[in-house]
């Protein structure tokens, strides 16, 4: 039995899960917060028993102490290390540039290089080298990978990744459009042409990751020719507390009418916008709440929320020339039914038609909620990034 560690590291915090590769099952998880605050926590469930345990109060100085903490946790409740070695150590890197566009084996140069980007994911990328380095002191013996968000986006043809801006400014500060949520997007469209039963190559799908973070993207045969991200996670679809797509002379108008500093201006648009800024309340399942009870403001943000989305469908739907398929997948995706009902009602013209019992039916599974006479396939397949880093992982260092 083989098994592979999946780590997915941030500033404060990292997520972990333990997956058995032979039959891809999940044997442990867990999560380490508050690292380098006053009294740390942490929880982990050994997912082949079923027991759980947690610490609220136990210091969490930094991530070494983090990953001790993990180990402690998995001597605790299991599974034992001893059964289930990690044979490889797998790990989230939001940003790869153009220099990676594949799952690859961490050296002290590629660690270097991932610093090297982190101007383009300066939230991220330092989270994530600090996660790989201090769990490569525990596992020091065993081969740990890098998986980047970015990486399954490098397929993007050049008139899809290029800003219309001086190309010498372009080339000088890597600015073009490279995506995120990649993994995710590479998971789902292959996991949607197995449940369709049809070559992966042959299929023109949509696939909207809808989370509190949210992306959408045009795969053709199983590449992604196009995504709503750009050179970082603001461009694109309204987020829980992103803006999403804006007038760029919306920046330059805030410092020079209302005198904020680029930071502040940063600060809004990556943290106040999107749901929050709208409503004063980024979590989806509230703002929906609040609009079925007759909150008008709350029913204007679901509409922009919406009308963001259709707007990438249907231009998607231009560039694959085509479509066989959309897909919903993450916290939002997967699980609010009158969201995807309202995204897609009206869309009968693009071959889209939505079972409404299908569409309500909650399942962890992945499923049709499309009628069977629809020409578009509408799925909603459940993400699972994790095990994607797993399989990655697995293939690039075992």
């Amino acid at each position: 039995m083989t098994a592979a560690l999946v780590v997915n590291s941030g500033s404060s915090s990292f997520k972990y899960q333990l997956i058995e590769l032979d039959d891809e099952r999940t044997l442990a998880s867990g999560l380490v917060e508050r690292i380098g605050e006053s009294a740390g926590a942490w929880k982990h469930t050994n997912a082949i028993t079923g027991e759980s345990s947690s610490n609220d109060a136990a210091s969490v100085p930094d991530h070494a102490a983090g990953f001790q903490a993990m180990l402690d946790a998995f001597g605790k409740v299991g599974p034992s290390f001893d059964e289930h070695p990690p044979a490889v150590v797998g790990h989230r890197v939001v940003h790869g540039g153009t220099t990676f566009d594949a799952a690859t084996v961490v050296t002290a140069d590629v660690e270097q290089q991932i610093e090297d980007l982190s101007s383009l994911a300066p939230l991220h990328n330092p989270a994530n080298l600090e996660g790989i380095r201090a769990a490569k002191q525990v596992f020091s013996d065993v081969p740990h990978v890098a998986v980047f968000d970015t990486a399954f986006h490098q397929t993007m043809p050049p008139h899809a990744y290029t800003y219309a801006i001086p190309s010498d400014l372009a080339e000088r500060y890597g600015i073009r459009r490279y995506g995120m949520h990649g993994t995710s997007h590479k998971y789902v469209s292959e996991q949607a042409a197995a449940f369709l039963g049809r070559p992966l190559s042959e299929l023109k799908t949509i696939v909207l990751h809808l989370g509190n973070g949210a992306s959408a993207a045009a795969i053709d045969g199983g590449k992604s020719i196009e995504t709503s991200m750009g050179l970082t996670p603001l461009e694109g679809l309204v987020m829980g507390t992103r803006s999403g797509d804006l007038d760029p002379a919306v920046l330059v108008h805030l410092h020079r009418e209302a005198g904020l500093d680029f930071d502040e201006i940063d600060d809004i648009l990556n943290k106040r916008s999107g749901l929050l800024g709208l409503t004063g309340n980024g979590d989806m399942r509230d703002v929906q709440d609040a609009a079925s009870k007759g909150d008008e403001v709350a029913e204007a943000a679901l509409a922009v929320y919406r009308h963001r989305i259709r707007r990438y469908v249907g231009a998607y739907t231009a560039q694959l020339g085509g479509l066989d398929a959309i897909v919903f997948t993450a916290g939002v995706g997967e699980n609010n039914a009158l969201l995807r009902r309202r995204v897609l009602a009206g869309l009968e013209h693009l071959g889209i038609e939505v079972d409404p019992d299908r569409n309500e039916l909650a399942s962890r599974e992945a499923r049709r909620i499309s009628t069977d006479g629809s020409r578009v396939a509408v799925l909603v397949i459940p993400t699972n990034e994790e095990l994607e880093i797993a399989r990655q992982s697995a293939a690039v260092a075992l």
